[in-house]
C-alpha cells in the first residue's frame, strides 16, 4: 500500500487544534484497512517526523434521514498521531 493511500486527509476542527496545541498531537482521516505500525511509517515518511504514538479508532457512518428516504454515511478511521516534542507538521501551521 502507497503511503499516500494510507492518509487520506487531516481533520481541522476546534478539538484538533486544541490537541495539536496542546498535546503535539494530529489527526488524520486514514485507510480503513492500515495498521499503527503502517500509519506510522507513512507520517513519519510524508511529513519527516519522529512519532511517538498512535491511536485509531473506527467511526461509524450516521443514518441520516430526509423524508421517507433514508440513507448512511459511509465508515471511515481516525488515528491520532503524537509526535516528539518540538517537532510540528508544516502542514497544519496557520490553519
Amino acid at each position: 500500500m502507497n503511503v499516500h493511500d494510507i492518509i487520506k486527509r487531516p481533520l481541522i476542527t476546534e478539538k484538533t487544534n486544541r490537541q495539536k496545541e496542546e498535546y503535539n498531537q494530529f489527526v488524520f482521516e486514514v485507510s480503513r484497512d492500515a495498521n499503527r505500525v503502517q500509519i506510522k511509517k507513512a507520517v513519519e515518511e510524508i511529513f519527516k517526523v519522529n512519532v511517538i504514538r498512535v491511536r485509531t479508532s473506527q467511526t461509524k457512518g450516521k443514518i441520516k434521514r430526509r423524508g421517507n428516504i433514508s440513507g448512511k454515511r459511509r465508515d471511515w478511521k481516525k488515528a491520532v498521531v503524537s509526535v516528539m516534542p518540538g517537532e510540528r507538521i508544516g502542514f497544519f501551521e496557520g490553519v
